[in-house]
């Protein structure tokens, strides 16, 4: 999470001084503890000195803008929410600071808010310093005219803030993300915000919260490059025994502490005598999300995959294509899978129209900014997709490779399929029903799995994979699905329709290679 770039620098003074406060004037507000000093445990004082201590050096501001903490219950994130509410308060130097604790419903954003107000109220300096209300803490001075408010996820309400903390409890549980992309966007005059992210793992994988999940891997991991944003995710593999006190170390960082063993082990022991309770458990405790809807392979399993590739070594080789056309403004993805004598080979071709790169940019990704300036991702000219110009290029493809058949997704296909087809490619269509798209997906797992598939290494792909979840049907069909993000899987679909295509060649034996062609 931390960063030694020539960008950055970390200013211990600066990382501190959270805690030193927190430490002087916070309580804890609830059980055998209250009223006692919060004592940070160390997990906790990390958390807070990376996010407070490493700055920019050209600015001095804050490095993280936005951070995701998931852990299990039990683990006083409410607590450390709660301080850290009114330290950007009447701490952080922001003038006419607007801080707000969010979440599903009123009932669920007050609890942060709280126990905010119960720890100003159970030291005689902050309640000098702050004026309490029932829905508010406010921080006056002739300086500074700040306050904390408790807000609910009634999104059409909420435009016109001007956020300068956030504070979402219990992430998982929004109903959309109407009421997070308000928020997010409501920071933009503010010159270092910071927009907390607090929760436990969920079971919907089409969420708001599964999003920034994710999200949080793939920086942890390189995929995506994104200094602004810090992730922290406590969780134990679903592989360990759950009733292993080691697994629940894995999990909770707070264990034995808060948790303590003696709460686990009644949780454990509900689970004994009532197995239906063992994925609320997993869910709650082991920081696990369960559902119906799965991730896919490991990244480490595909990089474990990836080889260098000259490309002018396949000139003139035989492969299978999957097409994949992009809506206007989306990627459009074309991969070819070669026959070698060791493993197939995949090797991907992406396209995204120019001015989309730019609103990437806009957006404060620079990922594809990188990837095109890389080779990796192709620009077509303007805002839409230019179909002319992949048909084009796939003619050309036609020429160095021998492309046996290319398959292709029929949706927004009927005019590009209309024109490779007058350029003389061979195509089928390729249906995405889950019984069809099945066999060559768990064959694509199996695979990487095994490690006797190759690609290229190309980071778009790497990135596409990692949005992936894959939905099972009562019979074990399985398919590819991306939730409601923005994020894409379509490179991975014309893998899975390539594999599909060579798959049934190699079934008939080639029919390309064994027989010549018929004419009725």
């Amino acid at each position: 999470m931390t960063n030694s770039s020539t960008k950055y620098y970390f200013d211990k003074k600066a990382g501190e001084k959270p805690i030193l406060w927190i430490e002087k004037f916070i309580t804890h507000v609830k059980g055998h503890q209250a009223g006692t000093p919060l004592i940070l445990q160390e997990w906790q004082k990390k958390i807070i000195r990376d996010i407070f201590g490493w700055k920019h050096k050209l600015t001095n501001f804050r490095k993280h803008r936005k951070v995701y903490i998931e852990i299990p219950r039990k683990n006083t994130k409410s607590t450390l929410s709660g301080a850290l509410g009114l330290y950007l308060l009447c701490n952080d130097g922001e003038k006419g600071a607007e801080i707000y604790s969010a979440a599903a419903d009123r009932g669920q954003s007050g609890i942060i808010h709280d126990i905010a107000k119960q720890m100003v109220h159970n030291n005689k300096t902050l309640t000098a310093k702050f004026e309490v209300y029932r829905n508010s803490i406010l921080y006056q001075s002739a300086t500074f005219h700040n306050f904390y408010q408790a807000i609910s996820s009634d999104a059409s309400t909420k435009h016109g803030f001007n956020a300068h903390g956030i504070i979402f409890d219990e992430l998982h549980t929004q109903p959309n993300r109407e009421l997070f992309d308000v928020l997010v966007t409501s920071v933009g005059s503010r010159q270092q915000p910071l927009t907390l992210m607090l929760t436990t793992a969920g079971h919907d994988k089409t969420s708001i919260c599964w999003e920034m999940h994710r999200y949080a891997e793939k920086v942890s991991k390189g995929i995506l490059i994104d200094p602004a944003f810090y992730g922290v995710i406590y969780s134990a593999d679903k592989a360990l025994d759950i009733y292993d006190p080691e697994t629940w170390r894995i999990a909770n960082p707070g264990y034995p502490v808060t948790p303590s063993h003696d709460y686990l082990q009644e949780q454990v022991m509900m689970v004994r005598n009532n197995p239906s309770f063992e994925n609320t458990f997993r869910r709650l405790h082991l920081n696990q999300w369960v559902g119906a809807i799965q991730t896919w392979v490991s990244d480490d399993k595909w990089q474990n995959c990836g080889k260098d590739i000259i490309l002018k070594s396949l000139e003139g080789s035989q492969c299978w294509a999957g097409l994949d056309l992009a809506a206007t403004s989306d990627t459009t993805s074309l991969v070819l899978i070669f026959k070698t004598e060791t493993n197939p080979l995949i090797i991907p071709f992406f396209w995204v129209p120019e001015e989309q790169i730019q609103e990437r940019i806009r957006r404060g990704d620079p990922n594809f900014d990188t990837w095109a300036k890389q080779g990796w991702l192709m620009q077509t000219p303007g805002n839409v997709t230019d179909y002319d110009y992949i048909v084009n290029f796939i003619k050309e493809l036609s020429i160095i490779y021998k492309i046996n058949i290319v398959g292709y997704d029929p949706w927004n296909a009927t005019q590009a399929v209309i024109n490779l087809e007058a350029e003389g490619i061979n195509l089928m269509r390729y249906d995405q029903g889950i019984k069809s798209m099945t066999g060559p997906t768990k064959e694509l797992e199996r695979l990487i799995l095994s490690e006797k598939i190759s690609h290229n290494n190309n980071p778009v792909l790497r990135w596409q994979l990692s949005n992936v979840l894959i939905v099972v049907d009562p019979n074990e069909n399985i398919k590819v699905h991306k939730g409601k993000s923005g994020d894409k899987v379509d490179g991975i679909v014309a893998t899975i329709i390539a594999l599909g295509e060579y798959m049934t060649d190699e079934q008939m034996g080639n029919i390309y290679e064994d027989r010549e062609m018929i004419i009725l």
